[in-house]
């Protein structure tokens, strides 16, 4: 089951981040990418995974250490719920990454990219996005965001 479940967490994610790569300006992409339920189908992963662990995964996270870490993902069921949990929140980073760039209006041919890098490194998809934000987000630029001015 575990694998099972390690198998499909990932091609969960894809119609979601290729709404937002393939079709950024789509108004349904923005709608679906501005829900937090589109990390519902690996919370559910997640919950299957960790469901009959619950003692262990609290031990693990109650007080973590190295070792119990290691000992945690030794199994399928534990590296798998982190996977799950790992896409979910990458998701999650990417779909707010999504809106800020629309918000923002950095270029879909910038943002598929830093996207789809974001999918494969997510810390340093995220970073560099930052980055890229703090430059585009200039108070004039906010202004004329908002007023449209």
């Amino acid at each position: 089951m575990s694998q099972f479940l390690f198998d499909v967490a990932f091609p969960l994610t894809v119609p979601f981040w290729a709404l937002m790569v393939f079709v950024p300006k789509w108004r349904w992409t923005h709608r679906i990418a501005s829900s937090p339920l589109i990390a519902l189908p690996l919370l559910v992963v997640y919950t299957v995974l960790v469901a009959g662990h619950l003692p262990e995964l609290w031990t693990t996270m109650s007080s973590p250490s190295l070792e119990g870490l290691k000992a945690f993902l030794s199994t399928d069921w534990g590296t798998s719920a982190v996977w799950a949990q790992v896409l979910a929140w990458d998701l999650l980073i990417g779909a707010w990454m999504y809106r800020e760039g629309r918000r923002l209006d950095v270029h879909p041919l910038l943002m598929g990219p830093l996207l789809v890098f974001t999918i494969i490194l997510s810390p340093f998809g995220f970073a560099l996005f930052l980055i890229i934000r703090a430059f585009c987000d200039t108070p004039d630029r906010a202004t004329t965001v908002v007023t449209g001015e």
